[in-house]
């Protein structure tokens, strides 16, 4: 998460006055970044991750758990913690601002629930290979120092979302359901951080709208499940609010687990990884090349089964967040005809890519997406500004949202040596990439953010997924490696990651040959040229079908390879294991990264469990369970002590080996 900004915030009627004020100032402060960093150079890359945690607290005699709403007070305990100081780490505020390279105690943030944490490394990691084995030590080390600054009962856990949450005394403390900045059937307004962004950010979304958020999840048809479902928490009788009356208009589908407010998808934890590119043409290479592998790694870390005490049919979160976040309104929606707004959007604001950008002569046309929407005003104001057609398109794209909290105090005066405008459009774009330009005034450079990764229970596993990305990265510079479909295609990939148990029952797109390039054809062995910067017009595409570049693929045969002869897909992790062999990496180094290829290896072919899987097990296993796709707060404590009981010990005495393997 980004600074906090502090002001006195616009309620949606005002702020929709201001929004074409704040759109084209914040195209004039991107170009000014455009110009002053256009030509920034690194020497080398860095990378860092961001770990988040839900705060859970016991109450062993009465066999619950709830959320705690405590993270304010447990962000002042570290903030007065005059040891971490002195090691440069802490509380990240908005006067203290960005971590520096010379930090080495970890920094924790605020997020948008009061029950959850974020933690960063207090530098960023350096591409060295003996450092990515200080990464799992570095997370393991952050969870104990949050643990010690929270009460005895308190436990800093790594579910992507809370079992129960939704449902009845699921915090602590607790606090009656209502709330106008919600104004949600299933939560107060106490459980979002009270930072005026957050509760502007939920009424405003909701006022956009012209109604509460939709959040409908299949639910999983057991034995015993009451069939046709229906959601019987919503209450159809409430009159309190003009929104209640979404549900007797049908917003609560049948078969479904219902959920009304933004804290349902933006309460949920995910491990994000950012990339600090050598320079800005590395860093859009890097941002189109890793977005077709978004959906591969959003199935492999599926960890999100279960909402407001159901068992979904569904694994991941990404969805869900999608939804609770999505502020278009009916006509946008393609519900009305156009009348008051300005384009039909196929997404919510936070979903897949729908933009390639690299001046890259391997991307053709045929990739881009035909029905992308684009504001054609701000996109010739970027041209004429000097940004080629790519990165323009791009960036006109993320800007036919509105911005949704606008701060009285920034509409005075354009500062060009801000990028606040700028950053109110490109941080509520929750894409599953992000292209971040350097900030002004800091030594920062071009960045890339991989979002799709669901949290994983072990700090074992997040450093696992966090360094395969890491080596992925360098195979696909080191390689000139081509990974490009269409991103329609990708957004199908999305969808397709939300299946249940999606590794073992699923295909996804994926191109088939990752050496193949408009220059002739490169291998794993022997790179044999560079990339040369395309013309803004886009080259004439190559002959051939787009169609025949790619193949619907297991992620078994997209992360292991292809067996069946040798023009199969070679494998990511054989990409990566070449890459290490080329760079001539010590034999222990090597043997400690192979640890964690493995897990990627096994978790791919089905050999060990996601935590979605292991979860559905454990809930199906309980004694409580009647089959009836019910999660119990009996359940639910034996399920989150149980995820506390493997993060301690990780895969050590068989403890859920299914998911882990076995440690010694």
């Amino acid at each position: 998460m980004g600074l906090l900004a502090l002001g006195t915030p616009l309620d949606w009627s005002e702020a929709k006055k201001a929004a074409p004020q704040v759109r084209e100032w914040g195209i004039e402060q991107l170009l000014a970044t455009w110009r002053r960093a256009r030509g920034k150079e690194r020497d080398a890359l860095l990378w860092g991750d961001e770990i988040e945690y839900l705060v859970v607290c016991y109450d062993d005699a009465a066999r619950k758990v709830k959320l705690s709403l405590r993270q304010a007070d447990i962000l002042a305990a570290l903030a007065g913690d005059e040891k971490l100081l002195r090691e440069g780490g802490g509380v990240e505020d908005v006067h203290r601002g960005p971590i520096q390279e010379g930090d080495t105690a970890p920094v924790f943030h605020p997020e948008f629930g009061r029950f959850m944490l974020e933690a960063t490394p207090g530098k960023p990691w350096g591409i060295g290979f003996k450092d990515l084995l200080d990464v799992e030590p570095n997370m393991k080390r952050r969870r104990i120092i949050a643990k010690e600054h929270m009460a005895r009962t308190e436990y800093p856990i790594t579910l992507t979302t809370f079992p129960r949450l939704g449902r009845n005394d699921c915090t602590t403390p607790s606090y009656p359901v209502s709330g106008e900045k919600l104004r949600s059937q299933f939560l107060p307004d106490e459980i979002a951080n009270p930072h005026i962004r957050f509760p502007t950010l939920a009424a405003n979304i909701r006022a956009r709208r012209g109604r509460k958020v939709e959040i409908n999840v299949p639910v999983f048809r057991d034995e015993n499940t009451t069939w046709p479902f229906k959601d019987p928490t919503v209450n159809y009788n409430l009159h309190k609010w003009p929104e209640d009356d979404d549900v007797r208009n049908g917003a609560a589908k049948n078969n479904h687990i219902y959920m009304d407010a933004m804290a349902f998808g933006m309460g949920s934890c995910c491990l994000q990884i950012t990339f600090q590119a050598k320079n800005i043409e590395e860093g859009r290479k890097m941002y189109d090349q890793l977005s077709p592998l978004g959906p591969i790694l959003l199935a492999l870390t599926a960890a999100t089964p279960i909402y407001k005490g159901f068992l979904a049919d569904t694994d991941v979160r990404w969805n869900q967040i999608s939804r609770a976040v999505d502020d278009r309104t009916a006509e946008e929606l393609g519900e009305k005809p156009l009348k008051n707004d300005r384009w039909r959007i196929p997404k919510s604001r936070y979903a897949s890519n729908s933009t390639y950008i690299s001046n890259d002569q391997n991307l053709r046309r045929e990739y881009m997406d035909p029905s992308l929407v684009v504001d054609e005003k701000l996109k010739q104001r970027l041209l004429d500004g000097g940004m080629d057609e790519l990165l323009a398109t791009h960036f006109a794209h993320l800007f036919i949202r509105d911005p949704i909290v606008v701060f009285a105090e920034d509409l005075k005066v354009l500062d060009l040596d801000k990028v606040d405008h700028f950053e109110n459009l490109q941080s509520t774009n929750w894409q599953h990439m992000r292209f971040k330009p350097p900030p002004p005034g800091i030594d920062i450079g071009w960045r890339v953010e991989f979002r799709p990764m669901e949290i994983q229970i072990t700090d074992f596993e997040n450093a696992a997924f966090s360094i395969f990305i890491v080596l992925i990265t360098r195979a696909i510079l080191s390689f000139d490696l081509n990974f490009y479909i269409p991103i329609v295609r990708v957004s199908e990939n999305m969808e397709t990651a939300h299946v249940r148990d999606a590794v073992n029952t699923q295909k996804f797109y994926f191109r088939k040959n990752p050496f193949s390039s408009r220059s002739g054809t490169t291998s794993a062995e022997g790179h044999s040229g560079t990339s040369t910067p395309a013309a803004d017009s886009r080259p004439a595409s190559p002959l051939g079908a787009v169609e025949d570049e790619y193949d619907l693929m297991t992620v078994d045969e997209i992360i292991n390879g292809q067996q069946s002869g040798s023009d199969g897909f070679p494998g990511l992790i054989p990409l990566v294991e070449n890459y290490l062999n080329s760079m001539n990496v010590d034999v222990e180094t090597r043997c400690g990264l192979a640890i964690y290829l493995d897990l990627i290896r096994r978790r791919a072919n089905g050999s060990l469990w996601t935590a979605a899987k292991w979860i559905r097990h454990f809930v199906s296993s309980h004694p409580d369970y009647k089959k009836d796709s019910a999660v119990s707060d009996e359940i639910q404590y034996d399920l989150v002590k149980a995820a506390e009981e493997v993060t301690r010990h990780e895969g050590r005495n068989g403890l859920a080996s299914e998911m882990l393997g076995k440690r010694s």
